[in-house]
């Protein structure tokens, strides 16, 4: 399947407006969950708002929130996909300063030494472009992940001492979620990544913190953590938008990587309640939005 590259830009422009319009059904579904088994009335109050905005945001064409945040896009290529690399990520850069300039979106991109904006909601090295491949044949998918400054901000990286173990990883996730409070926009998803090198787990606690709700992380020993702090987080009494509650976060979620065996880094990066993305599928039968 050779992939062609102005219905690539044009996905990309689409896929930044409808994931600042849409929100995914799964988060959805988890903000009503949560309401439904609130028990604080101030943070069930604090739900409903958070689902009328989301219904009003959608039915009047706006935007979920103000901050349109730091574009990512996430590209998984098939094995019978002919496509130019280089060319590829170009198209997925036009596309996304396409969206900022012909829509009304503020663009929240920046220098980071002048703090010059150029208003188009790219930069160096911005947008992210996260390029993997899959094993399906003729497929090239875009996710994209508009993630805003309020759950970026709550980002940590701890280097653990191996000795420590299982509870070095738990008394981290807790104490950042802890310190985050309301900043980061709760309830939110808990991204943890643990194993690897320094950069790579903080890539995989960014993973983990943008897969759908009810989704489950593919090691056997990462899976059994989460639930245990997914229940462990909604305990501490930091509730919606950090007013106090029961729902701090929809989930904890963690990706794992094998690591050196005198280091364990766990990192953790917090998803906000409005926790965008959409997905376009490229076949050979067309382009199948989604999220």
């Amino acid at each position: 399947m050779k992939v062609d590259l102005q219905q690539v830009e044009d996905a990309a422009k689409e896929l930044y407006i409808r994931a600042l319009k849409i929100l995914p059904p799964d988060i959805k579904s988890g903000i009503a969950a949560l309401a439904r088994s609130e028990t604080n009335a101030t943070a069930e109050a604090v739900l409903g708002v958070m689902m009328l905005n989301i219904d009003i945001a959608e039915e009047r064409d706006n935007l979920l929130c103000q901050d349109t945040g730091i574009p990512i896009y996430n590209v998984a290529i098939g094995r019978r996909v002919s496509v130019d690399g280089y060319a590829l990520k170009q198209a997925i850069r036009t596309g996304c300063e396409r969206a900022t300039r012909e829509h009304p979106l503020r663009s929240s991109v920046v220098h980071p030494v002048t703090r010059k904006n150029e208003h188009t909601s790219c930069g160096r090295g911005v947008p992210v472009i996260n390029i993997d491949f899959c094993d399906a044949e003729e497929s090239l998918s875009i996710e994209m992940i508009p993630k805003g400054s309020g759950s970026e901000n709550s980002s940590w990286l701890k280097m653990a001492i191996p000795a420590e173990g299982v509870d070095a990883i738990k008394t981290f996730v807790i104490d950042c979620v802890l310190e985050s409070g309301g900043k980061s926009c709760p309830p939110t998803i808990v991204g943890v990544g643990v194993g690897g090198t320094a950069d790579l787990c903080v890539h995989l606690a960014k993973q983990a913190a943008t897969r759908p709700l009810g989704s489950r992380c593919a090691d056997p020993e990462g899976a059994a953590l989460e639930g245990a702090l997914s229940a462990a987080v909604n305990q501490l009494g930091v509730g919606p938008q950090g007013l106090g509650g029961d729902a701090t976060a929809f989930a904890v979620h963690i990706e794992t990587a094998a690591t050196h065996i005198t280091m364990n880094p766990v990192a953790v990066n917090m998803q906000c309640h409005s926790a965008r993305r959409a997905r376009a599928t490229f076949t050979p039968a067309g382009i199948e939005y989604g999220f």
